[in-house]
């Protein structure tokens, strides 16, 4: 912690100097923090301000579960929230016999800190419970300036494995919503060998963008794709910016998480203009969330109470 408190005061002093470094190497323009213009600048400038109360819950892997049940009602939240096995704060005490087998291990409060378990590979559950531990005691994002993750409650939670019809990993829609719209959509897909990255607006059309130099390969539409952009707009309504992930296997919708700093607001897509193009769409103050007609303190006030009533204490599903 004192690293940060170090880097932190480094940071404001010399006006962001290592975020604006890391930034210009990645996307080989500059940022420009006074005067945000483009997507990427607009989400670190989020990152650097935004103190909405509501990120923080649903940022968090777990607890945004409530989230899904409140804006959706329990009936679509339990047909689209991937089925939960089991919740708990240490590792140590896992129950792996007792759990089908394969499935995924995640921390809450973090992003790639994934485990799968796969039927076809053996397990080391002891190495799996030492990264587990590793997990638990890092903080996540300090260095990045990604506020949102830094009071999560830590806690691991363990969710069944999904697969699409050919027994690969689903592809993975990521509905990047400004101001409660659907403004992008990527389909992520080829997990288990190579990753790519395609894009389509919501009439599904395939889009010229590269992610990282790279076009992505035509994707199939979903056949639900109306539904999950309804989705999408529900969830997004109390936020000027968030990335909304669903999954589509065959006729079902699942809930990924929602994603309030992609890539850390250095999203490498190309041509630039698109960058530019999204950041010009995505219009707020700072202080939106405290607006009259935003719903954010009135969610957050019924989901904290919502959870001081629930007692978290290695809880098995």
């Amino acid at each position: 912690m004192a690293n940060w408190t170090i880097f932190s005061a480094r940071e404001k002093i010399t006006a962001f100097r290592k975020e604006k470094q890391r930034f210009y190497s990645k996307l080989g323009y500059h940022l420009d923090i006074d005067n945000p213009k483009s997507l990427n600048q607009k989400i670190v400038y989020k990152k650097l301000y935004d103190r909405n109360p509501l990120l923080t819950i649903t940022a968090d892997k777990y607890r945004v579960r409530e989230y899904i049940h409140l804006i959706l009602g329990s009936k679509t939240a339990n047909e689209i929230l991937v089925p939960l096995l089991y919740v708990g704060h240490d590792p140590e005490i896992i129950p792996f016999r007792k759990l089908p087998e394969e499935f995924i291990i995640k921390t809450n409060h973090a992003s790639k800190t994934n485990i799968l378990i796969d039927k076809n590979h053996a397990t080391d559950y002891k190495l799996v419970i030492k990264q587990l531990h590793r997990w638990l005691i890092k903080p996540y994002g300090l260095f990045a300036h990604e506020w949102a993750y830094q009071k999560i409650p830590k806690l691991i939670i363990i969710e069944k494995r999904l697969w699409d019809s050919n027994g690969i990993p689903p592809k993975d829609l990521k509905f990047l919503m400004i101001n409660g719209k659907c403004e992008l959509i990527q389909v992520y897909s080829g997990r288990k060998d190579e990753l790519t990255c395609s894009f389509y607006d919501n009439d599904w059309n395939y889009q010229n963008i590269q992610w990282k130099k790279t076009f992505g390969p035509p994707v199939e539409k979903p056949s639900r794709l109306e539904e999950m952009i309804i989705i999408a707009e529900k969830l997004s309504s109390p936020f000027d910016f968030v990335r909304v992930d669903l999954y589509a296997i065959k006729d079902r919708i699942y809930f990924g998480e929602l994603t309030h700093y992609p890539a850390s607001g250095r999203l490498e897509i190309t041509p630039t203009s698109i960058d530019f193009l999204l950041g010009d769409n995505w219009k707020s103050t700072i202080n939106y969330w405290k607006e009259k007609n935003n719903p954010s303190i009135n969610i957050y006030n019924t989901l904290l109470h919502a959870f001081r009533t629930q007692n978290i204490n290695s809880i098995p599903c």
